[in-house]
């Protein structure tokens, strides 16, 4: 089930390594079986202002986990994409695991990891282990500025551009520490029961899911490739859907 994906080894390191990592980590932490996507959207390709762009998902289903969803990217020499989110059933408190990198013609230009709330607050053992990790406050050259849809994710959120490959390593490393963590202390909370709190936690991912969907630069990429219809069909039920509503309180 965990091979690497076919088009892993045409990446960039950075983006080859992580998603090895997010691999094993699943592998070895967590049981699970495969995720149905379209048929038509599992692996796709495209052209992109001249180039070939290929895409390749891989998705899985689990408890507490309603989706784990791995994407690779590639169009031509110019761009490298690695997306990541673990959506968790709605019975479950649970952050939204997430992380990004996005590479050209060599150099990565942004990498982001964070566990997003689907609550006001993490739950509590998250903060303790997060603040002992102590990302957000690490050292690297450049921060990025998150974008105004951004206010979905959380105060540890790295969103940074390597300045090297030290930095790259310890990007790397964070984001390891953060899956692991997150594998672990998801299978040690407990599902709720209370219609009214499954209820919020839903409405958690859908405003995760409304707001990520607001990114206007992977959504011009999608439009350029395959136009606009289909590059909404793919953002909803591909990279951002949602399990159905729980029953009106």
């Amino acid at each position: 089930m965990f091979t690497a994906p076919a088009l892993q080894a045409q990446l960039h390191p950075l983006i080859q390594r992580l998603s090895e990592a997010i691999l094993e980590i699943w592998g070895s932490h967590l049981a699970l079986a495969p995720y149905a996507l379209p048929e038509d959207l599992g692996y796709v390709e495209g052209r992109l202002e001249g180039e070939k762009l290929q895409i390749e998902n891989r998705c899985y289903q689990g408890a507490p986990f309603r989706k784990l969803h791995l994407e690779l990217a590639q169009a031509g020499q110019s761009l490298d994409i690695l997306h990541c989110v673990m959506f968790p059933q709605p019975q479950y408190p649970l952050p939204l695991f997430g992380c990004d990198i996005v590479a050209g013609r060599g150099q990565v230009s942004a990498a982001i990891v964070d566990l997003s709330p689907v609550t006001p607050t993490l739950p509590d053992p998250y903060v303790q282990e997060l603040e002992a990790l102590g990302a957000h406050l690490a050292p690297f050259q450049e921060r990025r500025q998150l974008p105004p849809w951004g206010t979905i994710f959380s105060p540890y959120c790295l969103f940074i551009r390597p300045g090297d490959e030290a930095e790259a390593d310890r990007f790397l490393d964070f984001a390891r520490r953060y899956l692991e963590i997150h594998c672990r202390l998801a299978q040690q909370i407990p599902p709720q029961t209370d219609p009214a709190q499954i209820l919020a936690h839903y409405q958690g991912q859908q405003r995760y899911c409304s707001q990520q969907q607001q990114n206007d630069r992977t959504r011009r990429v999608l439009e350029k490739a395959f136009g606009p219809a289909w590059a909404e069909r793919y953002m909803s039920t591909v990279l951002f859907d949602l399990p159905p509503s729980p029953m009106p309180i």
